[in-house]
């Protein structure tokens, strides 16, 4: 009977939550243009692949389900930008984000939202003011593209968010490890063991951020592919227009040559295409802050390492007073066998001579080994003191 309904065109339970998974995973993304106008894409995946013209492996990197590094990837029409919960594709004139609605990417939304907003409403200021000279145009030139704009965004909230989970773990970690050294219990131990393990994986992401962008300073290439401004004058140059027409797709190599040739004479119009210091000088700001928060991490694993080395000299200290009180302890025994000894002896049932009439002899002996015992125990001492057993 279910089987009927469910031809029928009745939507099982189960198939009804399926739906409603897919209906959210296709509301995950959130398209930001460059006047900071949002809206929501109610789309697939195979639609944002068409739209920014990038590869299903590519996609797959922002995927929240399978884990992958920090990445910062340039392909010709858009950059892939996995950085933690910072899921995004950039491109010349938009920027899509994934998960819109979770909690540590919505203050992302709103910083690009006010910041584009505030670029759009410059421009548009700068276009009032020179709408009376009709002859003139004066390009904008310390205005960043719009890639790098949403690119730095990114970065800063990638940045301050590593920076402030590390101070709050700072916060924690220090007042505890104070208190562990003024007193080792368990709970003081488990404390600074999670804080420990917290701190492990801390560092182990700030470390990602980090080489990521290191490996990006240390290519330019790969710097370059990042500028799609350039690369889309480039395209659009009448030099590049002409060559296409020239020239077909039959001959890959030379159409690769020419290729390079027309993004060269379009650089030569529109900058040089080799010049990467200003994405370098964006990526050094933000590559010296995540530096920064992974030397505190760095300071914090030495002060850990150091609270750890300073609490296994206690208990060595602990564990070498034990074993001097055991010494005390042993050597109490040795001396108070031998007093026990003379006590056994008299204990048995054999007859003296002496036993009955001369009752001063039992207190010789009483004495006698009394002070025996305690010689042997004082001997024992100085000796293991003279040999370092035992603290002086």
């Amino acid at each position: 009977m279910a089987g009927l309904m469910a031809r029928d065109g009745a939507m099982t339970p189960t198939s009804a939550m399926e739906g409603l998974k897919k209906k959210a995973a296709a509301r995950s993304w959130i398209l930001l243009d460059s006047s900071g106008e949002e809206t929501i894409l109610d789309v697939d995946k195979y639609a944002i692949m068409h739209r920014v013209q990038i590869h299903a492996r590519d996609l797959r990197i922002l995927d929240p389900l399978l884990s992958y590094p920090s990445t910062i990837l340039g392909r010709e029409q858009a950059i892939v930008l996995n950085l933690e919960h910072i899921k995004a594709i950039i491109t010349s004139e938009e920027v899509l984000l994934r998960d819109p609605f979770d909690d540590n990417v919505i203050p992302i939304v709103e910083e690009l939202r006010r910041r584009l907003q505030h670029v759009a409403m410059q421009q548009s200021e700068g276009k009032e003011n020179l709408s009376g000279l009709h002859d003139l145009e004066v390009p904008d030139e310390d205005e960043s593209p719009f890639e790098f704009q949403a690119l730095e965004v990114a970065l800063e909230a990638i940045c301050s968010f590593l920076d402030a989970r590390t101070t709050e773990l700072e916060t924690a970690a220090y007042p505890a490890l104070d208190e562990l050294t003024s007193k080792i219990s368990s709970r003081n131990l488990d404390r600074v063991r999670k804080l420990k393990s917290a701190m492990t994986r801390l560092t182990a992401r700030v470390q990602k951020v980090r080489d990521e962008l290191e490996q990006l300073l240390d290519d330019d290439d790969d710097m370059a592919d990042l500028y799609l401004s350039r690369k889309l004058a480039g395209a659009s140059s009448p030099v590049s227009g002409s060559v296409a027409t020239n020239w077909g797709p039959g001959s890959p190599t030379i159409g690769s040559k020419i290729s390079r040739a027309s993004r060269a004479s379009a650089a030569t119009i529109h900058g040089n295409e080799n010049d990467v210091e200003e994405l370098e000088m964006l990526l050094e700001a933000y590559f010296m802050q995540i530096d920064g928060t992974l030397n505190k991490l760095t300071t914090l694993r030495e002060y850990i390492d150091d609270t750890e080395d300073y609490i296994n000299i206690q208990l060595d200290n602990h564990r070498n007073q034990l074993i001097q009180l055991e010494l005390f302890l042993s050597s109490a025994t040795v001396s108070l066998s031998i007093y026990s000894l003379v006590a056994g002896i008299f204990g048995m049932n054999i007859p003296y001579s002496w036993n009955e009439n001369h009752g001063y002899v039992f207190r010789l002996v009483v004495i006698l080994s009394g002070i025996a015992s305690a010689l042997l125990f004082v001997g024992i001492i100085v000796y293991a003191r003279q040999k370092g057993l035992v603290g002086s």
